[in-house]
């Protein structure tokens, strides 16, 4: 038995393995960018996927299973996950960064005007305000599922998480279908960059969102979760929260204003 609160973790293959999968597919992307081959990059994703599965599950049954994460090393987890949050939204404000240099005084390059001469902008009423309410809707299921599963509700919690995994595949097909519809691609001036960076990264992080909370409904499933201890599904509830508000601010400036 340990005589202090902490979790001192067992040897681990995983952060060698991933540091390697990390080196294989960037040197694969740069491989592909350069002789359009894409093999080198496949086989770095395919291990840094099979590393974050495994190492998370490891993650899991400590948890879970082994009983090894106290109060203490879930306050250090919590604060881990704010700090996450935090790089996550200085990562998002440097594109909004951005926009808003580009679009407050425009250059004469643009035509001193914005969006710039031969760019036709999205009509913020049709598909954007529609995923606005798409997301704005998952975040009252996930807060929902929350409430339930502190309630030791757990079949309307199994409700929730699934209709927020629904809503987050939706505002995916959505965005997708805005893309393929686009009347701009992302070489079009500096709004067609900071327009599909921005969209696009937040597009990835509803996907792994989506995933994330696809998991907390697995782990509901099983029984993983209690009222006083289910970390997991808070990071993933957080995580959600985070994905919504960076919409709004998204919506509002670069669909709405930056029309």
């Amino acid at each position: 038995m340990n005589n202090h609160p902490f979790h001192l973790v067992d040897k681990s293959p995983w952060p060698l393995v991933g540091s390697i999968g990390l080196l294989t597919m960037m040197s694969g992307m740069i491989m592909w960018f350069h002789q359009f081959n894409m093999i080198l990059m496949t086989l770095g994703s395919f291990i840094v996927i099979l590393t974050m599965i495994q190492w998370w599950r490891d993650v899991v049954r400590e948890s879970t299973f082994q009983g090894l994460h106290t109060s203490t090393v879930m306050v250090s987890m919590k604060v881990g996950m704010i700090l996450f949050i935090t790089s996550e939204v200085l990562f998002f404000f440097s594109f909004f960064w951005a926009f808003f240099h580009s679009s407050l005084s425009p250059s004469i390059e643009l035509g001193l005007i914005w969006p710039p001469v031969g760019i036709l902008s999205f009509n913020p009423i049709n598909i954007p305000m529609l995923n606005t309410m798409v997301l704005l809707s998952s975040g009252v299921s996930i807060t929902w599922a929350h409430n339930s599963l502190i309630n030791n509700n757990y079949t309307q919690t199994m409700h929730g998480l699934l209709v927020t995994v629904i809503l987050g595949f939706y505002f995916t097909l959505l965005q997708l279908f805005e893309y393929i519809e686009s009347p701009f691609c992302i070489s079009d001036s500096v709004y067609g960059s900071t327009f599909f960076l921005t969209t696009g990264f937040h597009g990835l992080h509803v996907i792994i969102g989506t995933i994330f909370i696809y998991v907390s409904f697995i782990r509901v499933k099983n029984l993983h979760f209690h009222k006083d201890h289910h970390l997991g599904f808070e990071a993933s509830a957080w995580y959600w929260h985070f994905v919504d508000v960076v919409w709004l601010f998204l919506y509002i400036s670069i669909y709405w204003w930056g029309k």
